[in-house]
């Protein structure tokens, strides 16, 4: 492992975002789990009593608990790994990112598009980028912070964060307006790909997400319905349509995140984003996604082509803000006659 993937904490820049977290005092999270020091079938004891909704404490290591909480529901939430300055810095830097992609007319990472809609007062406004990091050096420098490392030693002990690979440090912005692009992401599973073209499920799928605001089950948000990264193939390609289902299911689970929560979730589980109920700028929830990589080195580049599913994922999206404008303007359209 490189000097760079543990490198210091960055110091936090003289910034402000545009849009500021929702906090409140009023509104603490509530404490972490105080977990007993316990080993094997004991510690699976006490994660399997332990409720759903519980939120750890993110330590040097992963601990017996968390590990077999993990296994049994497929997730896990670590209460506000992120400082407050943290947080504003780095919605900062994805205004300052967006504000020269869109100067320089970028429509696409390394291959990969740059998700741009509209916001809910009608300007251009960034929806979904990779390869954020590479933009940033104190985004580069954050999510190579010591206090990562059991994070990283969680997806393997040879693994790396994939800035150039892949799709890079993911970050995400759903807000409801008449003209956004993604307000909302239908039910889908991570192991599509590999079910499809091999007939079995891959291994665990590790999701890394570091959430920006307080969003309540009200609210929307993540989804997930938990012990299904142990589901089979036919479950995982016939029980729900990838993408297009987008109906409640009824062991879904709402994960409730405060600014700086960081997530763990298996891929291979179901999983979506609700819309919020608000429309405007109250319906604004944020996230970021940062990639440990274990195979061979892939570095993307400016002349990467991009990948046939992300042309149809982008396709999909891009089609479905179509038809909700479509609709939308033949609603005004019978209200003014």
């Amino acid at each position: 492992m490189s000097p760079l993937d543990l490198a210091a904490a960055p110091p936090p820049l003289a910034a402000t975002p545009r849009h500021p977290p929702r906090r409140a005092a009023a509104d603490p999270p509530a404490a972490p789990c105080v977990e007993p020091d316990l080993d094997g079938d004991a510690a699976a004891a006490f994660a399997n009593a332990l409720p759903l909704g519980v939120r750890f404490e993110l330590r040097d290591r992963i601990t017996p608990i968390q590990h077999a909480f993990l296994a049994r529901h497929g997730f896990l939430v670590f209460s506000q790994v992120a400082r407050d300055d943290e947080v504003d810095t780095i919605l900062a830097e994805v205004d300052r990112i967006e504000a020269d992609l869109l100067a320089r007319g970028e429509r696409k990472v390394f291959g990969v598009p740059v998700w741009f809609g509209l916001d809910p007062d009608g300007h251009d406004y960034l929806f979904r980028m990779g390869f954020t990091s590479v933009h940033s050096e104190y985004l580069g420098a954050f999510v190579r912070d010591a206090r990562f490392e059991p994070i990283r030693t969680l997806i393997g002990a040879d693994a790396r964060i994939g800035d150039r690979e892949k799709d890079g440090v993911v970050f995400n912005r759903y807000v409801r307006a008449e003209q956004s692009l993604r307000p909302n992401l239908a039910w889908h599973t991570d192991a599509l790909r590999d079910v499809f073209y091999n007939w079995k499920m891959p291994g665990p799928m590790l999701n890394i997400g570091l959430h920006f605001d307080r969003i309540r089950p009200a609210d929307g948000g993540l989804r997930l319905v938990p012990g299904t990264h142990t589901q089979g193939p036919m479950s995982t390609l016939f029980s729900k349509i990838h993408f297009v289902s987008d109906a409640p299911d009824k062991n879904e689970l709402a994960v409730e995140t405060w600014p700086g929560d960081l997530t763990v979730h298996d891929g291979r589980m179901w999983h979506r984003v609700v819309a919020s109920p608000e429309t405007g700028w109250g319906s604004l929830r944020r996230s970021m996604y940062v990639p440990y990589v274990c195979d061979t080195y892939q570095p993307k580049s400016k002349d990467s082509a991009t990948p046939l599913y992300m042309r149809v994922f982008d396709a999909i999206v891009r089609m479905k803000a179509r038809s909700k404008a479509r609709e939308q303007a033949r609603l005004t359209s019978r209200r003014d006659r």
